[in-house]
């Protein structure tokens, strides 16, 4: 043999021996933690425990040894490749399928021997596992007895303590019942105290009393005597010896299930399978003669295939079956029924009572092909495992091991569901048993392949932002990145519950401080405050971001990040402290609509695409290198509070994807410009004011719905209706539709008076579907009718045009 060949199979061989050692005991101990309620309280000794778990120990090897078997050729190549072993050995003309040779060897000798073990030893070990089962649950539990209660634990006696010493053992305030003559409390004994104490063999309970009574009683009555006699004996110092049965472990002396099929090698087996057959066969014969001693089949050779293949089979009614009477028609059909219903119960039966042996059949032929299935998988399995460690070249306990359990898990989930559908008599016991290997063989074919050829089977760059993915949510397990939240409306609670539900550790939330709103001026909260104090979240409310008192609390979260989400501009005292940097999730497409109302402007302009960015921060608003950006389609009918929920739960999800990928260092930060498409302008997004929010009905249909669609439901567009020089109404409108088969000045008022209320523009008109008139509770359009009287004699005023706010408006570098 060749020194590399000695190298290989040393090195093989010492890691499958390891391996198998390994897997053996972590499945003893699934084994132990399944069966040790019948083995707690018995009293066994160690060696019978040692026994027991031994027998389990052999009865995991099936499943232990393929396993063993792809971890070890997966470690085996893949520890070569890791220190360029197998590199050298290519260098040295020495190609991969040379080098799986000897482990092939090694491998074939594995499958023999799990085929004999499966044969030999499984079965012998389930037959002496249950055996030993038996015999421990006919062990009774040891003798405990608690205080303060009645113990009925020990056959025909009663017990009950007072009290125990728990340093010396001594009972105080004993009481036994002596019902072992069957004919109740006739036999008592109270003790001031006692000792008790069990012999070695188990087979007696000695009881120490100590200044108590004997109390006895004669229930015997004669004819003539009906007195009962009572006898009471005090004594000093007693003792009684009360007798135990099946208290100590006895094992038997041969194994009593080994008629079980899982108990069986391949000739028992062999043998059960034809016994099984033969009976069902039995039953087959004995139901036929059935059929032919019956008077009512008259055409008996009709169940004789060959003879019915001849063609000779007349079927034509005889002269003497043509009925002279309705009655005697219905007469024979009535007699055919009766027969072919007799038939069917023999038939029935027929089925009833094969149905036991052909389901041990079913059992049987599994547990036979069984034997051979797991053999084969081990050496699929190697193929596997084999060619994962060479071309991934890593070994240890880590990705690659991880890729070959998938694979085990494969084969374990898919060969138990054959074995359950073989089991059933859904398909064959080969097919079931094997579906296994034909699904590994395949694969294993490839991986072979892809090995011995040198090729990548995976890229591994993505496989590695997957592992990194992977590791940072075991790091986080470990060492959670520190997250301070900072954000002030509604639109900023989804991110920060988002990051919550994630399982990232937010250590404390930074908003604006209350302030009073309202008729009442009642003291607001914000909505990320009422979140953060009902999630119990430590709560910074600056006046001053510059403010050293704030800064030092600040400091104190020791944040590696800071996530903004809907908050005042940062100072870079703020925006530079965490080591992670501050990001900035935006509720537009950046660098589009840069400002405080990015929502708003968005519909306002009649946006068809919106969405959201994240930045990093600098120390212009909204100006910072891009990170990730998301898109979401508009509909023509959204209002700035639709298009608001969907940014939100958009934002959230790519609040997490920045996260994640700021904690793995997995981004690239790209520059605003780089979105900016030719000539194409950008569209600013200033604070809502009064003025715009004031409807302008000289404007054009079109642009005065998406206003009121911009600003709905929130600061919400307005008019005012004025009647006969009168004070003016306001009158909010948060939706309409547009009419453009209405016509009038603008700001003529248009109404049936009962089902549309519209206002004139430029080229239509506007019908408010949904409004609140001032003083009054929202309402839709016919109910706002029903109280509003005479509703075309108002005109709705005026507002400043868009081209006057536009001059008015500071530009951006203001």
């Amino acid at each position: 043999m060749k020194k590399l060949d000695q190298f290989i199979l040393k090195t093989f061989v010492g890691q499958f021996l390891a391996i198998l050692a390994i897997v053996t005991f972590i499945l003893v101990m699934q084994f132990l933690w399944l069966y040790i309620d019948e083995l707690v309280g018995k009293g066994l000794e160690l060696k019978v425990i040692l026994e027991f778990l031994m027998w389990g120990g052999f009865q995991t090897l099936p499943l232990a040894i393929p396993l063993a078997t792809l971890l070890s050729s997966m470690m085996t190549l893949g520890d070569m490749g890791e220190h360029f072993e197998l590199t050298a050995m290519k260098a040295g003309g020495i190609s991969l399928a040379r080098v799986l040779v000897p482990m092939t060897i090694v491998s074939l000798f594995i499958c023999v021997g799990a085929f004999f073990v499966g044969d030999r030893l499984v079965p012998y070990s389930i037959n002496q596992i249950f055996t030993m089962r038996d015999d421990i649950g006919r062990t009774k539990s040891e003798i405990k007895i608690p205080s303060g209660t009645f113990y009925d634990g020990i056959d025909g006696y009663i017990l009950r303590v007072d009290s125990r010493d728990k340093k010396t053992g001594m009972m105080h305030g004993i009481q036994v019942y002596d019902h072992t003559s069957g004919a109740g409390n006739l036999r008592i004994t109270v003790a001031d105290s006692g000792m008790l104490k069990m012999a070695k063999s188990k087979d007696y309970l000695t009881f120490m009393l100590y200044d108590g009574t004997n109390y006895r009683e004669e229930n015997r009555r004669k004819y003539r005597d009906t007195s009962l006699a009572l006898q009471r004996v005090r004594f000093h110092r007693q003792e009684l010896v009360i007798p135990l049965e099946n208290y100590a472990y006895k094992q038997s002396d041969s194994a009593r299930y080994g008629e079980q099929v899982k108990s069986m090698n391949l000739k028992q087996l062999k043998h059960g399978h034809d016994s099984l057959v033969n009976l069902v066969d039995q039953g087959t014969i004995k139901h036929v003669k059935d059929f032919q001693r019956d008077n009512g089949l008259n055409y008996k050779k009709q169940l004789d295939t060959t003879w019915r293949e001849q063609g000779s089979v007349n079927f034509e009614v005889p002269e003497n079956w043509k009925f002279k009477s309705l009655k005697d028609r219905q007469k024979a059909l009535e007699g055919a029924l009766q027969v072919a219903r007799q038939y069917e119960n023999i038939a029935r039966s027929q089925i009833y009572d094969s149905y036991d042996y052909i389901n041990l059949i079913h059992r049987n032929d599994v547990e036979m092909w069984k034997k051979y299935a797991q053999a084969l998988a081990c050496l699929l399995l190697f193929f596997i495992g084999a060619p994962v460690g060479a071309i991934l070249k890593k070994g240890g306990l880590g990705a690659p091991a991880v890729i070959s359990l998938l694979f085990f898990v494969l084969y374990w989930v898919i060969d138990i569901t054959g074995e359950r559908l073989a089991s059933n008599g859904a398909t064959t016991a080969f097919v079931g048993k094997f579906i296994s290997a034909f699904v590994l063989a395949p694969i294993g074919g490839f991986l072979t392949v892809k090995a011995v050829g040198d090729k990548n089977l995976f890229h591994w760059d993505g496989f590695m932002i997957g592992f990194r993915k992977v590791k940072s949510q075991i790091i986080r397990m470990f060492r959670k990145t520190r997250i301070v939240y900072m954000g002030t409306p509604e639109f900023s609670v989804g991110p920060l519950d988002a990051l919550r539900k994630k399982g990232y550790k937010v250590v404390g939330v930074v908003t604006v401080p209350d302030k009073p709103s309202g008729r009442g001026l009642k003291m607001q909260e914000s909505a990320v405050k009422q979140y953060a104090v009902k999630e119990g979240l430590p709560v910074l409310q600056p006046e001053k971001l510059k403010d050293e008192e704030f800064l030092s609390a600040l400091r104190a979260f020791r944040a590696d990040l800071f996530v903004v989400v809907g908050f005042r501009m940062l100072p870079e005292v703020v925006w530079a402290m965490p080591k992670l940097g501050t990001f900035n999730l935006h509720a537009a497409l950046l660098p589009q609509y840069r400002g405080a109302a990015p929502i708003n402007w968005a519909v306002i302009n009649g946006e068809n695409i919106s969405g959201v960015t994240t930045f990093m921060i600098d120390k212009k608003i909204d100006t910072g290198g891009i990170i990730l950006r998301s898109e979401c389609h508009v509909e023509s009918t959204d209002t700035a509070g639709d298009l608001h929920d969907k940014l939100m739960e958009l934002g959230s999800e790519l609040v997490i994807e920045t996260v994640e990928g700021l904690i793995q260092h997995n981004v690239e930060l790209r520059v605003q410009r780089s979105f900016i498409q030719g000539s194409e302008l950008l569209k600013p997004a200033p604070k809502i004011t009064r003025e715009l929010q004031h409807i302008d009905w000289r404007d054009t249909t079109k642009h005065v719905y998406n206003l009121i669609r911009g600003l709905s439901p929130y600061p919400c567009a307005f008019t005012e209706l004025v009647q006969d020089g009168e004070e003016p109404i306001q009158l909010k409108v948060f939706f309409g539709e547009m009419r453009m088969d209405l016509h009038g000045e603008p700001g003529t008022v248009l109404s049936d008076g009962k089902t549309y209320f519209a206002i004139a523009t430029e080229d239509g008109a506007i019908a408010i579907t949904d409004l609140q008139l001032a003083g009054k509770k929202r309402m839709d359009v016919k109910s706002f009718l029903l109280g509003f009287r005479n509703p075309t004699s108002y005109v709705a005023t005026q507002g400043t045009s868009k081209a006057e706010i536009a001059k008015a408006a500071p530009h951006e570098d203001e």
